[in-house]
């Protein structure tokens, strides 16, 4: 079944992409949670309609995604972990963890989605996640993984 998200969704596609799902699975979840439409010719012209609305919405974000991007520029993060001896950490730091550091100490609201970690953390040390807000502005945030 071919149907055309209306978000992103981890594992399946990004926002207003066309996929092919099973049935079942786009039948009994993606569409009656409004998550997916089914992409059918009249949806499919739809799609370009949708796309330009977001666009413009996203464009005029711009100026406040650079906004947040300068206030996170070059700052740190510190996470606390529980570790063992060795300074191996049980469980991994996630960008679900930094996102609510993020709002703790900055009172910024970012959504995980838009959070990287190029490298898995499951050791205490230091780090850098990629802040993902738009195409064009990103950010770097340095974070510092210490046993609680």
């Amino acid at each position: 079944m071919e149907i055309i998200l209306l978000e992103g969704i981890e594992k399946v596609g990004d926002k207003y992409e066309i996929v092919k799902v099973k049935d079942g699975f786009g039948r009994n979840f993606l569409i009656p949670q409004k998550k997916a439409i089914i992409a059918n010719s009249s949806n499919r012209r739809r799609l370009a309609e949708m796309r330009r609305i977001e666009d413009l919405r996203e464009s005029k974000m711009l100026g406040t995604y650079q906004e947040m991007a300068e206030k996170l520029q070059g700052k740190s993060l510190t996470i606390d972990a529980k570790a063992g001896t060795t300074g191996k950490i049980f469980g991994s730091v996630t960008n679900v963890q930094i996102s609510q550091k993020i709002k703790e100490i900055f009172d910024l609201e970012i959504d995980r989605r838009k959070i990287e970690i190029p490298v898995e953390v499951k050791e205490l040390g230091d780090y850098t996640a990629i802040i993902n807000l738009h195409s064009e502005v990103s950010a770097e945030v340095k974070f510092t993984v210490v046993q609680s």
